[in-house]
């Protein structure tokens, strides 16, 4: 009896070991390794983490328009888990399912549809049938640098040198203008004389007295037979040129007048000085028409021109303003300078203007009306004079006797010249205070420190 239950104990033990083993074989067959097991669920998870990045945000979406689905071949992580199931036979191999991609490279091959204007006004003529698979960042970064290249290249100017120096001034040369004719140009100095010299000879033809302190502004009409004067006495003059006399003053300065200048279509005046205002007169009434009020400190620099803003003025607290001629008041207040700005040039063939200060980037270019920046150049010292004539040349004349040519439309100098005083002057005496080109722009007029008159021209 012990014998037969042992052998029927003995037959169920075998029974059950071999069905143990079928299930194991079984298990082994069907079932995956534990490192496939794990990579297939990492990869899973990471697959629905990153599947929205996959999509364009609804808001680009919307504004581009629906895209139609564009066959792209699977990226190794989101086919990962299919060729693991098609290998063990759990599922059948089918073709690849489209993607929405942010950039396929199946969409390089031609210019989409949907392409957003942003897209559309970066891409070159060449680039609008055939693109070269470049993102919008990459092709927006690539046209900026091949424009600031192209831009960086100035146009050839001839070089200036000193052409004639003249005498005759007791004081500072603090102001100069030139005849619209282009015969004769007057400059005002401190021993508050204005003289006027013929161009082509460079003699001195006439000397009219009448400011009782040094004169800093001038301004011939060239719409009217009238030199304008200005000076530290507060007193604005307008000279008769054919008599040779003053017809009128204008009154209405708080303190020494420091910068003039006429707007070029308006029989309107403008005068700025150390009341902080500049003031805008009518010419034939004498009438004071508007009180430009706003600066912290001495109006250093005006310039009129005929489009908007009709009048700009810097100042020493280091803010220039565009103001609107018919209201009266302040437009823009443009604060990029850090120091004093103490001059002004429009050029006569574009719409912007330039000004000056001291340190740093302190020569810049501005476009009109809004004033917005374009260009920074560099003058080490105070820039007290600009011009520029209508083939793009920008003087710069500094306190220290330094000037600077540059290549307006880039920013790029092409020639430093240095102030050299006339014998029996002192070296500290090199500076340059105000300048003007004639006509024709091929002459340069300077009013030094050493009280003379140095012209410059095109070799």
């Amino acid at each position: 009896m012990a014998e037969a239950q042992r052998a029927a104990l003995s037959d169920l033990a075998e029974r059950h070991a071999k069905r143990s083993r079928t299930i194991l074989q079984h298990f082994h067959v069907q079932a995956p390794d534990y490192a496939d097991v794990t990579r297939a669920h990492l990869a899973s998870k990471m697959h629905s983490d990153y599947q929205q990045a996959l999509v364009l945000p609804e808001v680009i979406q919307a504004r581009q328009g629906p895209a139609p689905p564009i066959p792209s071949k699977p990226t190794e992580l989101s086919g990962m888990l299919d060729e693991m199931e098609v290998q063990r036979g759990l599922a059948k191999q089918h073709a690849p399912s489209s993607a929405v991609a942010l950039r396929p490279a199946a969409a390089a091959k031609a210019t989409p549809a949907s392409a957003s204007h942003l897209q559309t006004a970066l891409m070159r003529p060449e680039e609008a049938v055939h693109d070269t698979g470049r993102s919008m960042l990459n092709s927006a970064l690539i046209r900026k640098k091949e424009l600031a290249q192209q831009q960086a290249k100035p146009a050839y100017h001839a070089p200036w040198k000193l052409m004639r120096v003249m005498s005759g001034h007791l004081g500072w040369v603090r102001c100069v203008a030139v005849d619209p004719h282009n015969q004769w140009f007057a400059t005002g100095a401190g021993d508050r004389i204005i003289k006027i010299w013929d161009m082509a000879s460079g003699e001195l033809k006439l000397s009219l007295t009448g400011h009782i302190s040094p004169v800093r502004g001038l301004a011939v009409s060239h719409r009217h037979p009238y030199l304008f004067s200005a000076g530290e006495d507060k007193l604005v003059k307008c000279w008769d040129l054919e008599t040779n006399k003053v017809v009128r003053q204008y009154y209405g300065h708080l303190s020494g007048i420091y910068a003039l200048s006429l707007h070029p279509t308006l029989d309107v005046l403008v005068t700025a000085g150390r009341d902080a205002s500049a003031r805008v007169w009518d010419m034939r009434t004498k009438t004071q028409i508007h009180v430009l009020g706003g600066h912290r400190g001495t109006v250093a620099s005006v310039a009129c021109q005929e489009g908007d803003p009709q009048v700009i003025t810097g100042s020493m607290d280091a803010t220039i303003k565009l103001w609107d001629l018919a209201a009266g008041r302040c437009v823009t207040t443009l604060t990029h300078h850090k120091k004093s700005v103490r001059a002004l040039a429009l050029p006569p063939h574009e719409f912007t203007f330039a000004s000056g200060s001291a340190g740093g980037h302190n020569i810049k270019r501005w476009r009109c009306p809004e004033g917005t920046l374009m260009t920074n150049m560099t003058h080490e010292g105070i820039v007290n004079t600009l011009s520029c004539n209508a083939d793009g040349v920008l003087f710069s004349g500094a306190d220290d006797g330094s000037m600077q040519l540059f290549d307006y439309a880039t920013g790029v100098p092409f020639q430093s010249m240095r102030d050299t005083v006339q014998p029996g002057s002192l070296d500290a005496e090199a500076g340059v205070f105000c300048s003007a080109f004639d006509q024709t722009g091929t002459r340069l007029i300077t009013g030094c420190a050493d009280k003379t008159i140095k012209i410059y021209r095109e070799t």
